[in-house]
């Protein structure tokens, strides 16, 4: 029987390498899903980012999904909010307290406070694990903060039955187990990792990135079999604790005070234990010294595929021959029929009309983000109330009282295709243009406007890492209307009462000398805490011709400003990008809130790009102009 001795400086690496090619025994995955729940849902790191303790793995969440962890380190209680909008991206914004720094070198001012830092991490993925090939993904962490904890590293990540091995190379903090940096044979530049110029972080720095001496990590963990997809996990730390945040105290950082416990091990131990799919607690012993703990929470929001079909799908309707029989005695029967039945799946005719053998409507709807899935269900529920003899539908999208794209449906074809996938019935049946604004509708019954939309909710307003304390809030309850004077005209309000806060305990105020377009927040939380009034805004939304939209505001736009302007938006249908121009005249708010505003003034406005890439459906916004402040 093959023996593997762990007795070296890299003992762990080895094992892991040998465990990787010895562990080959498979299951059968209904059974293994049995004994390991949550075994595919990978666990996060203390530094927040999916992990192993303190080092990172290659794995990601699915698309969609969003987190949030929390953990205890000493001297760090570090918080991160993570969120994948692809598959391959892990982005993390996290909040660090350092117990073992002061807020500022003012011990009045910084009070109970200790050092805050915020950072950005990303991660990601490069190549995905197949039978034989572990998972590899590149990472940047603390990219763009301080630098304090700010590493980079590629790693790989395999799975054999209940383990799954880690295996990575890092740089900056992650250099404690050094090895020659590969990238010096690319170039000598990456010999050197001091930072350019005059900084104390918040830059981005590509002439750090992979740079210095390099180091290796790795890990293993067993999720544990009938334990609820429980782990244990044993890690081979690849952390610089003499280079991670202020390990000497006041010789590291002139606001520091007590120096950072150092490691006795390299070995870390961790326990994670997953309460359900969303919730991970979590308890480690690191540096063979120091016990942490935390938890993680997240959900996935993903997986909405408008190929998929829905899971409320549209329920049958019974008697189908009476209704198209009924339907083809008189046109308004016919008009009635559409009204009952879409009405019933939350889709509401504007207008109709039927001439010869083509049936045209004008709907408008909230449900479906999907405009082709719902002319779909449009379709569907024609086909069961409208006569034979009609042999097109015409159906035609409108939005904010805007006709937006028009589908024209071969019925026969709709008939024979409709349990295909949308791509393939779209190709056999469908015919997708532009609206066409000057067609003229039979019927057009008239609405009866106003129409008032409300709601009433809690509300949560926050002031997070002030020198007064980490955290503020209060608790509000906050009410929500919608008129709708015209199908071109609405009004939309908002306000407020508070029922608890904290904000008073505020006592810093800003003494900057730029204008203080936001810089007054403490004001307006301290001030409006009773009772406010955050919108009252006037819109009317027009199509000015083919794929050209606008839309005018007035009012009190946001907490801090009101005024007066509007956009024009170039949309060319079949595209996937839109172009738009803004204006507006603002002045700034009252702290208060209400109806009373202060002097300053100012026109802003911007010219914006929207592009939606198309397998993703991520819309990206690029905007350029005039400021609040007057900067461009």
């Amino acid at each position: 029987m093959a023996q593997v001795q762990c007795s070296d400086k890299f003992a762990l690496l080895k094992c892991t390498i040998a465990l990787f090619f010895l562990i080959s025994v498979p299951l059968k995955p209904s059974t293994f899903d049995y004994i390991y729940p949550h075994h595919s849902i990978p666990s996060f790191s203390n530094f927040g980012t999916v992990g192993l303790i303190q080092m990172p793995t290659a794995r990601m969440h699915s698309a969609g999904t969003v987190g949030f962890t929390w953990s205890h380190n000493d001297p760090y209680i570090n918080g991160s909010i993570i969120a994948y909008p692809f598959s391959f991206l892990e982005a993390a914004y996290s909040y660090t307290d350092i117990n073992n720094a002061l807020y500022s070198d003012n011990v009045a001012f910084s009070g109970k406070q200790t050092y805050k830092d915020k950072g950005f991490d990303f991660k990601l993925r490069l190549l995905k694990e197949r039978r034989f090939f572990p998972v590899i993904s590149a990472g940047f962490r603390d990219f763009a903060g301080t630098g304090i904890f700010s590493s980079e590293y590629i790693v790989a990540t395999k799975n054999i039955n209940n383990l799954d091995f880690t295996f990575g190379m890092g740089w900056g903090i992650f250099d404690q187990n050094r090895v020659k940096n590969p990238f010096i044979y690319v170039s000598e530049k990456f010999n050197d990792r001091s930072k350019s110029g005059n900084t104390q972080g918040g830059e981005f720095d590509l002439n750090t990135m992979f740079s210095g001496p390099a180091g290796l990590f790795g890990g293993i963990e067993y999720i544990l079999p009938n334990v609820n997809g429980a782990r244990l996990t044993v890690e081979y730390d690849g952390t610089n604790y003499q280079k991670e945040g202020f390990p000497f105290g006041r010789k590291s950082f002139k606001y520091a005070f007590e120096s950072v416990k150092q490691p006795d091990s390299k070995i870390n131990f961790g326990f994670t234990y997953p309460v359900n799919k969303h919730l991970q607690l979590k308890l480690n012993y690191v540096k063979g010294n120091t016990i942490n703990f935390g938890f993680s929470l997240h959900g996935s929001f993903g997986g909405k595929n408008p190929v998929v079909k829905k899971r409320d799908p549209i329920k049958k309707i019974s008697n189908q021959k009476e209704y198209k029989y009924v339907s083809g005695l008189d046109d308004l029967y016919l008009y009635r029929n559409t009204l009952r039945f879409l009405d019933e799946n939350k889709l509401n005719i504007q207008k109709a009309d039927l001439t010869n053998s083509t049936y045209s409507i004008q709907y408008s709807q909230s449900t479906h983000a999907s405009h082709l899935r719902a002319s779909g269900r449009v379709a569907t529920i024609l086909d069961q109330i409208t006569p034979d003899h009609v042999k097109k539908f015409v159906i035609t999208n409108v939005n904010a009282g805007m006709p937006m794209n028009t589908v024209t449906i071969d019925r026969d074809k709709f008939t024979r295709y409709q349990q295909d996938p949308i791509p393939v019935l779209g190709v056999k049946a469908l015919d997708l243009k532009p609206a066409d604004n000057n067609r003229v509708y039979k019927y057009n019954p008239s609405t009866d406007f106003p129409k008032i939309f409300w709601k009433i909710a809690p509300q949560v307003r926050s002031q997070i890492g002030g020198p007064d304390g980490f955290y503020f809030g209060d608790l509000r309850i906050q009410a929500n209307s919608e008129t709708v004077f015209s199908k071109n005209l609405t009004f939309l309000a908002s306000a407020s009462f508070g029922v608890y806060d904290t904000f008073g305990q505020i006592q810093l105020s800003s003494d900057s000398i730029l204008p203080h377009v936001r810089t007054d927040i403490v004001k307006y939380l301290q001030q409006s805490s009773d009772y406010n009034v955050k919108r009252a805004q006037l819109n009317w939304f027009n199509s000015l011709g083919v794929n050209v939209y606008s839309k005018i505001s007035a009012g009190l736009l946001e907490e801090m400003f009101g005024g007066i302007g509007g956009e024009v938006l170039y949309r060319p249908f079949y595209k996937n990008y839109a172009i738009g121009a803004e204006l507006w005249r603002v002045r700034q708010r009252d702290y208060e809130m209400l109806f009373k505003f202060r002097e300053y003034e100012t026109t802003t406005g911007h010219i914006n790009l929207y592009l939606m890439e198309p397998r993703s459906q991520v819309l990206i916004a690029l905007k350029g102009g005039r400021f609040l402040a007057g900067d461009s």
